[in-house]
């Protein structure tokens, strides 16, 4: 049985409160597809438990998405809680060309061509119609084609033809999906369509952006370059380790992103299986240590795309992930296209639940490390998680207009949950993939008294304690101004609050 930790809170749910509230701090991204676009699963997914939303833009066309994010905005607004939703751009897909009959087999140990020849394939030869690869693939190097199943090594690169040995061979079809672990490959980040679905993701209002197949600082800042800079759009940009490249550049990376995503299917088809759980937990620990949320994605749940319930495995996956101090877990095909979408998300809040109810969770996801360029709002958001810890504090009351300020919060990892009061509907919505962060949108606040009384009035509505109840709250004067953050201050409810005029 897991023991509940001594700064473990219980919340009283005021009778004002409306929309939900969480008690558990890591968020939960859910892909949603066939199984799970309509507004009554949406509505679903969110009570049992999801945060967020992922689009995958690979799958489907604009008027598809677009009726999604709709059906997600008319139930945000029934549960009058801010959703995030994640649109995640397709990227650059490497595919060899098509074969005779549709399909080929490969035998082990023989000799295989990758040419230019758009002619159909057969055993032993196949288009590869991405003139990029021919100019920089050397000896040695190799090529996994279906997700890894069949491993080519180059024995001769010439201009128009790749000649390789199939180290692993198999059965291969039309346009399987080609990676190339040992290079950088001089394609962008973006392709022609990603151009498209940015722009309509912006249109529709996406909270955040993922940037698929990054895998150099460079890639980031095209995608802002086309968003318009920071914050030009109102979406974030999450930037997603999937290839070998983008690891060796991470700092770099991460400086430019808003968020990071470590998406483990392809960074597991490049790399060696053994190789992948420590650098999830390299990248989770350097993300959080600057201060952006990290996503960990893919196969959590996959049995559960036909099983009501996962394996052992999967669970453990998860609750790593969690101890880790992801700010969030993902679904993809298994609330996407899978039979049980809803049971997926309840046994992911489950889980996550118990991981943050062990005694020893606060312990293992405690950062020490304090930023090399630390500011005063640095150690105004440490100070924060200190008194949450040293005291009995029901929450953290933070007032940002773009967020950073809850992020610094976040970061310290704090006992008690923070409330984040923003008069920013997209600052909001992008909180919802924030660990700890509960979001509300109000009015602009002029004046500290006001700042209290508000801070006072909206911790009673949702549920962050009741008479006597003690929060921390967290502020910049003037108000108003990014990058202010100056001002921490302990308040004591009385609970009559609410009947204080406004």
């Amino acid at each position: 049985m897991v023991s509940t930790p001594q700064n473990s809170r219980t919340h009283r749910r005021s009778p004002h409160h409306r929309g939900i509230k969480r008690t558990r701090k890591v968020k939960i991204l859910a892909t949603l597809g066939p199984a799970s676009r309509d507004r009554e699963m949406i509505a679903k997914l969110l009570k049992a438990g999801a945060d967020a939303f992922r689009v995958n833009m690979s799958h489907g066309d604009h008027d598809t998405h677009r009726e999604t994010i709709a059906n997600i905005r008319a139930v945000e607004k029934d549960l009058g809680r801010p959703v995030a939703i994640l649109c995640d751009l397709q990227g650059p897909k490497l595919r060899v060309g098509t074969f005779k009959e549709g399909k080929a087999f490969i035998r082990h140990g023989a000799h295989f061509t990758l040419d230019r020849n758009p002619e159909p394939g057969d055993d032993n030869r196949v288009c590869l119609p991405h003139p990029e690869l021919f100019g920089i693939l050397r000896k040695g190097q190799r090529l996994l084609i279906d997700d890894g199943k069949l491993r080519l090594v180059v024995i001769r690169p010439e201009q128009d033809a790749i000649l390789c040995t199939a180290e692993v061979g198999g059965p291969i079809s039309d346009r399987k999906g080609v990676n190339v672990p040992d290079a950088i490959v001089p394609v962008p980040a973006l392709t022609d369509k990603d151009r498209r679905d940015l722009a309509f993701a912006i249109e529709q209002g996406a909270d955040w952006i993922g940037l698929s197949f990054v895998q150099r600082p460079e890639d980031v800042a095209e995608a802002r370059r086309l968003m318009g800079g920071p914050n030009a759009s109102g979406a974030a940009l999450m930037a997603k380790i999937e290839k070998p490249a983008a690891v060796e550049s991470l700092d770099e990376i991460i400086e430019l992103s808003d968020g990071i995503m470590v998406a483990r299917g392809d960074l597991g088809v490049e790399l060696l299986p053994e190789e992948v759980p420590p650098i999830q937990k390299h990248i989770i620990e350097k993300t959080r240590t600057l201060g952006k949320p990290v996503v960990v994605a893919t196969q959590m749940l996959e049995s559960m795309i036909t099983s009501p319930s996962p394996t052992r495995a999967e669970v453990s996956d998860v609750a790593n992930a969690v101890y880790d101090g992801a700010d969030a877990v993902m679904l993809s095909a298994e609330t996407a296209a899978g039979q049980w979408p809803v049971e997926a998300v309840t046994i992911m809040d489950r889980i996550a639940t118990q991981v943050e109810g062990d005694s020893t969770y606060r312990a293992r996801i405690h950062i020490a490390e304090t930023p090399p360029d630390a500011t005063t709002a640095d150690a105004l958001s440490a100070s924060c998680a200190t008194i949450a810890d040293t005291l009995t504090i029901e929450g953290i009351i933070i007032f940002t207009g773009s967020g950073i300020s809850a992020r610094r919060v976040a970061r310290e990892r704090p006992a008690a949950p923070m409330l984040v009061l923003t008069p920013s509907h997209k600052t909001a919505r992008r909180m919802a993939l924030l660990w700890g962060a509960h979001a509300v949108t109000t009015k602009d606040i002029g004046s500290f008294e006001e700042m209290i009384a508000k801070g006072k009035r909206m911790a009673l509505r949702h549920g962050f304690g009741g008479a006597g109840s003690r929060l921390v709250a967290l502020a910049g004067v003037p108000f108003g101004v990014p990058g202010s953050t100056n001002l921490l201050h302990v308040v004591t409810l009385t609970g009559d609050e609410l009947s204080a005029p406004k």
